[in-house]
């Protein structure tokens, strides 16, 4: 009874949030009539709503918790964080977007490893794609699962175990339901949240810390080495993993969907703009608050991924109520990108495996598999989490990693070149990922991420490839030309 007295408004809160997205669950099942529905949303939605959910399905407690609390190690260097969100959401919209809506849906693809299949003509780089999306997938939600875990453990003092499996519950009972309508419809409202979340967690942080200018004195006398470019490793190397994490918006599926659902040009004008600002807005107040968090925590040696929880447990910092919103703020946060990947992750599965192999006679059939993919995908990803295999910056800047070094040439050439082939897809993956692997473990230390000597010889690799193959008929990159 102790603990109902203590956490009774976080828990109230929890399960309004979580009958909020049962019921937008439920609309989005109604408003579901076929594949391309659960899918894409039928490919009929605004530039607002999906504007709003390109933001928010990004920014899970990775962002959050994990995004927010690294500048306590990683020092102001880490800053640089929300201009490359900046720049890498403008390209994903102009660059991406208007040819990938457009070529998607006049072959019908509503996968991105469909959408490589058929337009360079090969199964093996359709499924190949297929399984690196499961892969990269999986490492993404754990660290979502570990963020949220950490933080329910630490707010609502329950067993880790016990956060994971209520994040389970949660993340199931509307995803599965609804499909992609409804993951759009709960993405707006957890969009809103997360804006006036970091609004309060920012304003919190710093007045707990003294200020906007006890900055001055955190650069002085309590952490002066956070103040230099290489404070806690070569500087481009702590740029790779920021190209890493935020590059994902050009080259990672959950992204690239809410283009296939485009209505029309204008939308995309408009949710470019949409999620272009609240990244701007948004990340601009979550990336400093580790650097304040150092004039408020005294142990500079504290895991990052536990810096926001600590901070939000605190009552000098938060107040409870505030905190009690802020919790359920990063549920929404943890929800909105867990939804869209285990949706990627179960349509792919699907789509592109199975569908070679078993395929279902009927839109129905596919919907009803796909539903279930879900639910077991996410029962994975829960048990992998208790256990995870790393920390939730450097598994969500893998994950990114793989999907730039692999995603990035296939998707650029097949959009904008008549030029390639499967074996070059199939070979730029190869590539891309020994780099990814072999890049750390070389004898001579380069202070340079991976993911740059990644994307450079996979993209290298496709295009001689390219060079020598035939060109493409009309109809495979009609929308690319």
């Amino acid at each position: 009874m102790n603990w109902l007295g203590q956490h009774w408004l976080a828990i109230a809160l929890v399960l309004a949030y979580t009958a909020l997205m049962v019921k937008h669950a439920l609309d989005g099942k109604r408003a579901t009539k076929g594949m391309a529905d659960y899918y894409v949303g039928g490919r009929t939605m605004g530039g607002m709503a999906l504007g709003i959910s390109f933001f928010a399905t990004y920014s899970s407690t990775n962002s959050f918790v994990g995004f927010s609390g690294q500048a306590f190690s990683y020092g102001a260097a880490w800053l640089l964080l929300a201009p490359c969100a900046v720049i890498f959401s403008v390209l994903a919209w102009t660059w991406i977007a208007p040819r990938l809506r457009r070529y998607t849906e006049e072959i019908g693809a509503v996968t991105i490893p469909e959408f490589m299949g058929t337009r360079f003509q090969s199964r093996v780089a359709q499924v190949t794609a297929a399984i690196i999306v499961l892969f990269a997938s999986f490492l993404y939600m754990i660290a979502v699962f570990k963020g949220i875990g950490n933080l329910l453990e630490t707010f609502l003092d329950i067993p880790y175990p016990v956060a994971i499996g209520l994040v389970f519950v949660i993340v199931v009972a509307y995803t599965a339901v609804g499909g992609f309508i409804s993951v759009v419809k709960t993405d707006v409202i957890q969009g809103l949240v997360m804006f006036v979340a970091a609004i309060l967690l920012f304003q919190g942080t710093v007045s707990a810390a003294g200020g906007l200018g006890s900055i001055t004195t955190i650069r002085q006398t309590i952490a002066p080495e956070l103040f230099q470019w290489n404070a806690a490793m070569p500087f481009l190397v702590l740029l790779g993993v920021m190209v890493a994490g935020t590059m994902k918006f050009m080259v990672e599926p959950r992204q690239l969907s809410r283009f296939y659902a485009l209505e029309d040009d204008t939308a995309r004008k408009r949710g470019m703009w949409v999620s272009t600002l609240l990244f701007l807005i948004v990340y601009t107040m979550l990336v400093p608050i580790g650097l304040y968090a150092r004039a408020i925590i005294n142990d500079p040696t504290m895991d990052t991924d536990l810096v926001v929880p600590t901070l939000l447990s605190n009552a000098n910092v938060f107040h409870p109520s505030i905190s009690s919103f802020l919790l359920v703020a990063m549920i929404a946060a943890a929800m909105s990108s867990l939804d869209s990947v285990l949706l990627v992750l179960a349509s792919s599965f699907e789509r592109d495996i199975v569908q070679r192999w078993l395929p279902a006679k009927t839109d129905d059939g596919i919907v009803a598999r796909t539903k279930w993919y879900v639910a077991l995908f996410a029962f994975i990803t829960a048990v992998l989490a208790l256990r995870p295999p790393g920390g939730i910056v450097s598994l969500t800047a893998f994950s990114g990693s793989l999907y730039a070094a692999c995603f990035f040439p296939a998707l650029i050439f097949g959009l904008y070149s008549a030029k390639g082939r499967g074996n070059a897809v199939v070979t730029s993956f190869a590539v891309g990922i020994g780099t990814l692997l072999i890049w750390p473990r070389l004898p001579i230390a380069i202070p340079v991420h991976q993911v740059f000597p990644a994307i450079l010889l996979s993209t290298l690799t496709f295009g001689v490839i390219a060079w020598f193959s035939t060109t493409a008929t009309p109809s495979d990159i009609s929308a690319a030309t």
